[in-house]
């Protein structure tokens, strides 16, 4: 539910038949948006009481608020699209204007510096429940919007693009306006609206070149996002299931199944966004069904190898489950603290190597379909392009040489985003992981919580990057005595937890702490790569308990993108810190599988029933 507020911003130039015909056009449009109530403002009733008071009930109700100028001309699908942002959050609709007033920085409007203008207001806002109380400070100011934006207000772009709005302030606008609405074909334009502007080489020319007939298809077939997800899932697996028999043909067949699972994984969006169907549930689903679809991968390509004979390949398959977890959380909280640096940018920040690599980016970014564009949307190896590689050489290889060529390519592109994010980062002076449940997204258990953070000391990053090193040098050390040799190896790694633990309550507001989830994730995992070669556990237990761990990990930052429930999402099972003791002292005792195994089947277990809880209490 949303309420709405007309704001009187029509002029004297506009006959009062005129105003009010629009000011009905515009109810109308809100109402069909899924507006539950919409309030209109006139000049001389105590507009900002009136407008600050719809703010205060708006709040207390935990609903948001969208406002509207009363000379607004625009696509009915605009305002729908402000009232239904996917994941709650605030948004504004701004066309694009050199001369504009305000700026994008990633999807957010930004106020601009003096000549620094991309995007103009248009008129139009929808303000999540947290933010309402700048709304209310604001509702006198003259220019609401640029007082909000100051007091930190950083909300989502809704952009014109194929649709047209304006704000008219005579009749001869007013007219033309609306002739502009008129001539565009307003579900052409949604539909193709809803393939994503911005995306990868290989999504943007093999699938959104089509996928949109589909979304179509699949809108008239009545479909929901949801049950297209559930179809991309068993196009995924039906392709792990033929990467496992290993022939020629079969190959060649999961490739072509994989490409057309990964055109319904566009699809289910775009559907979505087509059809303004979202719930952060839907959202959450998709996320962690988009990494069990490219993990079951990786296991039916590892497992068709060795079902030919072909050695190293889930030693490979486990490398890439860990490389590909620890890039997605570094993408995550470096995406975070982009946010945070738009929203509350440091006066501390600074110029140097970092602001000039920010700089470049934005001017590249800017060069659209340029090969430079292309080549910085490539080089970080995105999914477009991973599962592109994945379906080609499956079909003309084998699944060895394929895990190898995605283990080779994820670490150039780990090396490059993890150096120029680092000096970008180092340029911003913010932190980002201190303004969230920072013990819940480290995922610290009770031994963390209880007893070791106490001792509130330490550095997070160099204790966690500390943890990291160890567990690759455990790795390493495991492998060259093999099974059952150097068990002081695995001993020891009570140490860096020990450490680990004792910054746990330190505030994580470094420059370089976002990578604090991502060096934690990578040492467990590593561990558990260590545990499984001193065992020795069997490869496929390994990366099952992997798996199990990648989706615990995956679970708390898509609810937070996502803005997804966490009733209970918070509750490890033993914390990453409980988990790698109790693996290691269990290995040491000559149980690894069986402690690899029962491990496995408690994430699962909890996971499931999380997820299966929050589902239920989002309908």
């Amino acid at each position: 539910m949303t309420l709405a507020v007309l704001t009187a911003r029509i002029g004297p130039a506009i006959p009062d038949r005129d105003a009010d015909r629009l000011a009905g056009d515009l109810t109308g449009a809100l109402r069909a948006a899924g507006i539950s109530a919409v309030h209109r403002l006139t000049p001389g009733d105590g507009e900002a009481v009136r407008l600050r008071e719809l703010a205060r009930q708006a709040r207390e109700a935990g609903i948001p608020l969208l406002i509207c100028a009363d000379n607004l001309v625009a696509h009915g699908s605009l305002l729908w699209t402000l009232a239904t942002e996917p994941a709650g959050r605030s948004t504004v609709l701004v066309a694009a204007d050199p001369s504009g007033e305000l700026k994008e920085d990633r999807g957010r409007v930004v106020a601009a510096p003096p000549g620094g203008g991309t995007t103009r207001y248009l008129g139009a806002m929808c303000v999540a429940p947290a933010e309402l109380p700048l709304l209310e400070k604001a509702a006198d100011h003259p220019d609401m919007l640029a007082e909000m934006l100051a007091d930190g207000f950083v909300p989502v772009a809704t952009r014109v693009r194929l649709l047209h709005a304006e704000q008219v302030t005579t009749e001869a606008d007013l007219a033309g306006a609306r002739d502009a609405v008129a001539a565009v074909d307003e579900d052409a334009a949604r539909l193709r609206l809803a393939v994503k502007e911005q995306d990868d080489f290989f999504t943007t020319y093999a699938v959104s070149s089509w996928s949109p007939l589909v979304t179509r298809a699949a809108a008239r077939l009545r479909l929901t996002p949801t049950a297209v997800t559930g179809l991309s899932v068993l196009f995924a697996v039906a392709a792990a299931l033929l990467f496992w028999q290993a022939s020629r043909v079969a190959m060649v067949l999961g490739g072509v199944l994989l490409y057309l699972g990964f055109v319904l994984d566009c699809v289910d969006g775009q559907l979505a966004r087509y059809t303004r169907k979202f719930d952060a549930f839907g959202g959450w689903l998709d996320t962690m069904a988009d990494r069990a679809k490219e993990y079951a991968v990786y296991a039916g390509l590892a497992a068709g190898a060795e079902r030919i004979g072909l050695p190293y390949a889930w030693p490979l398959a486990i490398a890439a489950i860990i490389l590909q977890t620890a890039r997605h959380m570094t993408d995550t909280w470096y995406g975070a603290l982009h946010d945070e640096a738009a929203a509350r940018p440091s006066p501390a920040a600074s110029g140097g190597v970092g602001a000039r690599l920010t700089a470049a980016s934005v001017k590249a970014q800017s060069q659209r379909g340029s090969v430079i564009y292309w080549a910085k949307r490539i080089v970080v190896f995105p999914i477009g392009e991973r599962w592109a590689l994945i379906a080609v050489l499956a079909a003309f290889t084998d699944g060895r040489v394929t895990l190898a060529a995605l283990v080779g390519f994820g670490l150039l592109a780990a090396a490059y985003t993890l150096a120029l994010r680092s000096l970008r980062a180092l340029s911003m002076r913010v932190g980002v992981l201190h303004t969230v449940d920072t013990m819940r997204h480290r995922d610290d258990g009770p031994l963390v919580r209880s007893v070791l953070s106490r001792v509130g000391a330490g550095w997070p990053l160099p204790f966690a990057a500390l943890f990291t090193v160890y567990a690759v040098a455990a790795v390493a050390a495991t492998a060259a005595a093999g099974p059952g040799h150097r068990p002081w190896v695995l001993a020891l790694v009570v140490i860096p937890v020990l450490v680990c633990g004792f910054p746990a309550r330190v505030r994580h507001d470094g420059s370089l702490d976002w990578l604090v989830p991502a060096a934690l994730r990578a040492a467990e995992y590593l561990t558990v790569a260590a545990v499984g070669l001193y065992g020795p556990v069997p490869p496929a237990v390994v990366f099952l308990l992997l798996f199990a761990l990648a989706m615990r990990h995956y679970d708390l930052t898509a609810r937070m993108e996502k803005g997804a429930p966490a009733t209970g999402a918070g509750g490890a099972v033993l914390g990453w810190d409980g988990r790698v003791l109790l693996l290691v002292t269990v290995a040491l005792l000559g149980q690894a599988t069986v402690a690899a195994v029962v491990l496995t089947a408690a994430v699962l277990f909890t996971f499931t029933l999380t997820a299966a809880k929050d589902w239920k209490a989002s309908r």
